[in-house]
């Protein structure tokens, strides 16, 4: 397979905890293979702005269920223009404060919930002509296991919290580990993506540059699919940095 050929299949499914640089990554090796590019995640934060905008109770699990089957969701698929609307509206920054932060794992958590994004979500993959770096949770295990490379993007604890704070910057919030650690202490309730499963390759991003990061990735899509980056990506040593270590 050859990343330059615009019809081969590459699906790749990023999953790991908040901050551990997956949005970041995966936009970026999706520009680089010429791959359309999914953040499940601004879904969930999508159902849960229109929750709150619509009066819906999170404690009404059916009626969360309901809108989420029926929240007029669009999602752009372009690494360099995000797009996210819902009823025409552009939510990019809404879904980003504080309050959406703060409830968003009341609906990741609610499971027929997950299970209708989980259809949207591969509805997408499948739109893109299965050309795409989606990235989240549950990719690697559950919206596309049969993807052509599955990689768990994970940092220490301290390593995501820096990076959080500093992506956030003036707006970081005075809760920011109970909206990164805890967040992902509740997510893990319903999905395991702090451990590597069969056939994901692990990638720890603790000590890397975001270009060191980016082609670790690259260097495992090329292992796992046998593709030539010429013209694509850097080659290794031209960023100064080794292959990281990988799974398992």
């Amino acid at each position: 397979m050859n990343a330059r050929d615009g019809s081969a299949r590459l699906v790749v499914a990023i999953d790991g905890p908040s901050g551990s640089g997956k949005s970041s990554v995966s936009k970026e090796v999706a520009r680089r293979f010429g791959l359309a590019y999914l953040d499940t995640g601004a879904m969930y934060r999508a159902v849960t702005w229109w929750c709150l905008d619509s009066g819906v109770s999170f404690d009404d699990h059916e009626a969360v269920v309901a809108a989420t089957k029926t929240v007029p969701l669009e999602m752009g698929t372009d690494p360099d223009e995000e797009r996210i609307l819902v009823n025409g509206e552009d939510v990019r920054s809404a879904i980003r404060g504080d309050l959406v932060t703060d409830n968003v794992s009341r609906v990741s958590t609610i499971v027929p919930a997950r299970e209708v994004l989980v259809r949207m979500q591969q509805d997408i993959i499948r739109g893109s002509g299965f050309r795409i770096v989606a990235e989240g949770r549950d990719i690697t295990t559950v919206v596309a296991p049969d993807a052509d490379v599955r990689i768990l993007l994970t940092a220490s604890e301290a390593a995501r919290m820096a990076r959080r704070g500093r992506q956030l910057g003036a707006a970081a919030s005075s809760n920011l580990e109970a909206q990164v650690v805890g967040r992902d202490a509740k997510d893990a309730t319903v999905v395991d993506f702090m451990n590597a499963q069969d056939g994901v390759y692990l990638l720890d991003s603790s000590e890397l540059t975001m270009e060191q990061t980016v082609q670790g990735v690259i260097d495992l899509v090329i292992r796992a699919t046998d593709t030539t980056h010429e013209g694509t990506a850097a080659a290794p040593d031209e960023t100064g940095a080794d292959a990281p270590e990988e799974a398992r």
